[in-house]
């Protein structure tokens, strides 16, 4: 699958570019079709020999894909006896080629790169080597509610960053200025944090924060103290002191994971401190600290600090790593036989 093509095949969303690469890796010749079900898939699998790759067309092609059709899937497993999912970016949908398919194969089965997902956001945070340590970032609460949920009942220390942390600010009675702030979700900050310290887990907040006049990449901006943000200024990034603190408790830590960044990282001005963590987790590997990015925004954020080889494992999925760990069944992987 490829894109999210909105009416039938779209040519800038066919998987012809993947076999001139997917000859290159696997040394053999690869074939593709124009289609992932009927005649022509029929045709070519039936005259393959042992050894050979066929790539299909892309799944997406069909609404019936994203619906988890019983018959379209039905028609995916026709030409398998083993079907193999390694897109663990998809394994938290329930579409026909994640999840329909293997009602209609003989066996399926976890590819390498699912499996390694699997051993390192679920088995870390199941089982984590303490202290643990996860830093939650990005700008809504809202987005990690879940998260936060399932991560105050396993860690030893949360640190916060990224916008999120002006609803807790605001929550404290603290002045956040023109920030970003979800006011519906202040009586569950209160909650959060009043559940987390009843289960003896500290949530860190910054101690200082950048902000700025405007939300602009040449915005003006200067450091103030968390809660002392002037009317109509705005915390785009944690300050120094914030990063030096995350830092002591990170470089106390055996296990760490990150979601979301620490600021507007896209604008460079506030770029700071996410890259200063980023920096922090690198140093860590050689000390043999599991150091775990899940997906998303803290992806983009490691690779354009340079520094992606040194951690312990990237995540592939953005969605699908959030709802692995909040602690959620990925339909794609609970519907793959046991090893």
């Amino acid at each position: 699958m490829q894109g999210r093509p909105k009416d039938g095949p779209e040519d800038k969303f066919r998987l012809t570019p993947v076999v001139p690469r997917l000859q290159e890796l696997l040394g053999v010749k690869v074939e593709k079709t124009n289609d992932c079900i009927g005649d022509e898939v029929a045709q070519k699998v039936s005259s393959m020999q042992n050894g050979e790759v066929l790539v299909l067309e892309n799944v997406r092609f069909y609404k019936e894909e994203t619906k988890n059709d019983a018959e379209f899937a039905k028609k995916l497993g026709a030409h398998a006896q083993i079907y193999v999912n390694d897109a663990f970016g998809t394994a938290h949908r329930a579409h026909a080629s994640t999840e329909g398919i293997t009602k209609h194969v003989n066996q399926s089965v976890a590819g390498f790169l699912l499996q390694k997902e699997l051993d390192y956001l679920d088995g870390a945070v199941s089982n984590p080597k303490r202290p643990f340590t996860a830093i939650v970032g990005g700008s809504k609460v809202s987005s990690k509610i879940g998260v936060l949920d399932s991560l105050i009942a396993k860690a030893d220390n949360i640190i916060l960053g990224g916008g999120m942390i002006f609803t807790f600010f605001k929550a404290q009675g603290l002045s956040v200025g023109s920030s970003l702030v979800e006011e519906d979700k202040i009586d569950l900050a209160k909650q959060l944090t009043e559940t987390a310290k009843s289960k003896g887990v500290e949530i860190i907040l910054p101690t200082d924060v950048v902000i700025a006049d405007k939300f602009d990449a040449n915005a003006n901006s200067k450091v103030v103290p968390a809660g002392e943000i002037p009317d109509g200024w705005m915390g785009l990034d944690i300050g120094p002191d914030s990063v030096k603190s995350f830092g002591d408790v990170i470089s106390n830590s055996q296990t760490v994971i990150w979601n979301g960044p620490m600021g507007v990282f896209e604008f460079e001005k506030f770029s700071k401190g996410t890259f200063a963590i980023a920096d922090v987790l690198a140093g860590l590997g050689e000390k043999g600290v599991t150091t775990i990015i899940g997906g998303g925004d803290s992806v983009a954020a490691v690779e354009k600090a340079g520094v992606a080889n040194k951690m312990s494992h990237i995540s592939t999925g953005g969605g699908a790593s959030l709802e692995l760990l909040e602690g959620k069944v990925l339909p794609g992987v609970a519907a793959l036989n046991d090893a």
